[in-house]
């Protein structure tokens, strides 16, 4: 092994900190008395200069890949970017792991380029470690080259996210270097599993007209991925043969997820050809809320009437029953309000969750007169209640003036400051002709000094709507609102408060100002 000791001593002549000239370096695996030359190269690379470069060069040859991994890491500290190169772009081939990823750090680190670089990186695309797959992409970034148009492309099936992710970004930043896009358009005809799917993912819609015959063909390919893409891509094309090539491929689905998705795209057109494959996989726990979805979708007294006992059907798992009361809220039959109520307080929580937005889409459809109160009554009582899905229950009562009563009383007496804010939100401050509204911005003021922060933002944005919808405060009341709103936009902890506070003064300003 290469003796880096000589040229550690003769570069800093009586900076032996200590130590008798004749043994600078304490005793260690290199032997007695001498440093250990992988202990000298760490050594150089972190205090010596660019003048070392020669010596870590040589001892970038060393036998032993300890010293190798300290060599690259060594020439990247001491910047010095030609004598570097050539050993660097060998560590990359290195056989040990840990060699090749210092030796591609170091070459990122000095910035090196030429075509012998950009082979090392995209080399290291196939790498088993994703920390090197990440930094060679990182490199290729850097040069502003995409390498091997092939191993490029094939980092879109790359397993990790921030791999692929990577790639992705690269591969739209060369779209117009002829290799890449020749390779894209290849992988999209002929290419396999994940790499495929996501080129048909991110091709834009120039790309693929003349692609109808390869996308058919990709409702049969082995990859679900690759079905689902290329079911989505056929769809956003358009013409009733899509339609019924996905509705066979449906049929012959047998991937959960893929079938799930498959299932999404034809119960959103109400096709009725899903519902023989919905029924099928409802019972599955992946799949199933995407079946109850297209069984909402299909809107036939069949798929209805499956939803209905779906509600009560405690084998199905909850994200399955939550699913299918979404879908009979959405779908506004005569008895949806009737079926979803008694399972508001359910035990099961995505159950309950699933009830409050089934709720919440009929009010957002237009309850009818005799349901108006009933779901107000249970909604309110449910927000009361507190728990996880105070602002969910909170969206579905937005717009139900039934509820208002029972909302201004959480206002001000509900014991948790989540319902406090919540109901706060809901109050109406856009009509100051409304004499209950006057008595709303009376909350509005009172609520800023409220000791929970989501209840002072709440009403600060209160504050900013009256004022914007020509309001006045209660009178009396604004010169200590002011100072309020000036202090919490000044010193309090929470950044939206501030940024609230801060818009309501201004308007408070402008209503003056006027």
């Amino acid at each position: 092994m290469y003796n880096l000791r000589a040229a550690e001593e003769s570069s800093f002549p009586g900076c032996h900190d200590g130590r008798t000239p004749d043994r600078p370096f304490p005793a260690g695996a290199g032997g007695r008395g001498r440093a250990a030359p992988w202990a000298a190269a760490k050594g150089l690379g972190a205090i010596g200069r660019a003048g070392h470069a020669t010596a870590l060069a040589r001892a970038a040859e060393d036998r032993d890949p300890a010293v190798r991994a300290a060599a690259a890491h060594g020439l990247g500290r001491l910047g010095a970017r030609e004598a570097g190169r050539d050993p660097l772009v060998k560590l990359m081939h290195d056989q040990d792991r840990d060699v090749r990823r210092r030796a591609l750090l170091a070459a990122v680190r000095l910035g090196l380029d030429g075509a012998a670089v950009t082979e090392a990186f995209a080399r290291l695309l196939g790498e088993p470690d994703r920390h090197l797959r990440i930094n060679a992409l990182a490199g290729l970034d850097a040069l502003g080259a995409p390498g091997d148009a092939s191993t490029l492309v094939a980092a879109l099936g790359d397993a990790d996210a921030a791999v692929w992710g990577r790639a992705s970004s690269l591969l739209y930043r060369f779209r117009d270097d002829p290799a890449v896009r020749a390779e894209v358009m290849r992988t999209a005809r002929e290419g396999t599993g994940a790499a495929r799917a996501r080129v048909l993912e991110m091709l834009p819609d120039r790309c693929v007209e003349g692609l109808h015959a390869v996308l058919l063909d990709g409702l049969r390919d082995p990859s679900p991925q690759v079905r689902v893409e290329a079911a989505r891509r056929l769809l956003k094309a358009g013409g009733g043969a899509a339609v019924d090539a996905l509705a066979t491929a449906l049929d012959d689905e047998s991937d959960p997820e893929a079938a799930g998705r498959l299932l999404i795209m034809l119960g959103a057109r109400g096709d009725r050809r899903a519902t023989g494959p919905a029924l099928r996989w409802l019972n599955h726990p992946d799949a199933g809320p995407r079946a109850a979805f297209a069984l909402g979708g299909i809107g036939t007294e069949t798929a209805a009437e499956r939803l209905r006992t779906a509600l009560d059907e405690r084998t199905l798992p909850g994200p399955t029953r939550a699913a299918a009361a979404r879908a009979v809220g959405k779908s506004g039959a005569w008895d949806a309000v009737w079926l979803l109520l008694p399972l508001l307080d359910d035990a099961d929580a995505e159950l309950r969750a699933g009830v409050v937005d089934g709720l919440g889409a009929l009010t957002d459809g237009g309850l009818r007169l005799w349901e108006r109160h009933p779901v107000a009554w249970a909604l309110t009582a449910h927000l009361a209640a507190g728990g996880d899905d105070v602002w969910r229950t909170r969206n579905a009562l937005a717009g139900l003036t039934q509820a208002l009563p029972a909302v201004r009383r959480l206002a001000g007496r509900a014991d948790s400051g989540e319902v406090r804010a919540a109901a706060l939100s809901l109050l109406d401050a856009d009509d100051p002709s409304d004499g209950r509204a006057r008595g709303d911005v009376r909350r509005f003021v009172e609520a800023l000094n409220d000791p929970h922060e989501a209840v002072r933002y709440h009403a600060a944005l209160g504050l900013t709507r009256w004022t914007a919808a020509g309001g006045e405060l209660p009178a009396g009341s604004g010169g200590e609102v002011r100072d309020r709103l000036a202090r919490l936009g000044a010193a309090d902890p929470s950044r939206r408060l501030r940024q609230a506070a801060t818009e309501a003064l201004e308007a408070l300003g402008r209503v003056t100002d006027a």
